[in-house]
């Protein structure tokens, strides 16, 4: 009976501490998301979240457009006083395939603070519709 309790506690400590190395090196989860969609979109600028720093990643799912450009601009801008910089414009295309097709935008940390996205910057006319979006940071 004792080498069987010896047996059973080498193989709860071996994987004990299997799991919890595979839990060390399993990257984290995305805090927060939140969701919405787009109707007639143009030059729009989304709600604020904030973030504690980490990626921010947009996913657009079902676009369409009023013409054949078949793209939208996605900026990420941090909300700050004075001028909100901008980061990387992310070239959304795929979600024009289908009603389910998905493009996303991701973006690398650039601290915390408050952050939204804009689409079309600066377009005039260009109105987007997108189905569903998610915005994970």
């Amino acid at each position: 009976m004792t080498a069987f309790r010896t047996h059973g506690r080498r193989i709860t400590t071996v994987t004990f501490s299997a799991a919890t190395m595979l839990g060390i090196l399993t990257a984290p989860a995305h805090a927060s998301s939140w969701s919405s969609h787009l109707s007639g979109a143009v030059g729009f600028e989304s709600r604020r979240w904030y973030d504690s720093g980490g990626t921010n990643k947009i996913n657009f799912t079902g676009c369409s457009d009023n013409g054949s450009n078949r793209l939208v601009n996605v900026t990420l801008r941090k909300d700050v006083t004075g001028p909100d910089p901008s980061y990387t414009k992310a070239a959304i295309t795929n979600c024009f395939t289908s009603t389910s097709a998905t493009s996303s935008g991701s973006w690398a940390d650039h601290g915390s603070g408050n952050y939204y996205f804009v689409v079309n910057d600066g377009a005039t006319s260009l109105r987007v519709w997108v189905k569903s979006l998610t915005v994970s940071y």
